[in-house]
């Protein structure tokens, strides 16, 4: 089966007191969810990310390597956490997608991953032929 990321994208709510206590107190939901998916057989992965400000892009160009802390681009929605699904279909992850408490205050991208055997590499090519 292939396997979707879902990145979960909303506003840093470190500054209100009120909006990270009624997140936290979600956890029950999020739990059960977890714990749904992990039955289906289809969570391979999930976890939070630290604040932006723990962050650190990196870029090469050319001989140069250029570090600048913070997220790649300035923007009011941030990448917050992930979860890699194993679906029979993009359906399937959507379906899991909006279980998520996260889709109610922000949002979450699907996107399916390619899969090792889909990424073209020189000695595959040899062995085929």
């Amino acid at each position: 089966m292939p396997e979707y990321m879902l990145l979960l994208y909303g506003s840093e709510s470190a500054d209100d007191e009120a909006e990270v206590a009624r997140r936290w107190a979600e956890m029950p939901l999020w739990d059960e969810v977890n714990a749904s998916l992990r039955d289906a057989g289809v969570l391979v992965a999930h976890a939070p990310l630290h604040s932006v400000v723990s962050a650190t892009t990196v870029r090469v160009r050319g001989d140069e390597t250029e570090l600048t802390d913070g997220p790649f681009a300035v923007t009011k929605e941030v990448l917050a956490g992930y979860y890699v699904l194993d679906c029979a279909d993009l359906d399937e992850a959507i379906r899991h997608a909006t279980r998520l408490p996260w889709a109610h205050y922000g949002s979450v991208e699907v996107r399916p991953i390619v899969a090792d055997d889909e990424i073209p590499r020189p000695d595959r090519s040899a062995s085929a032929s």
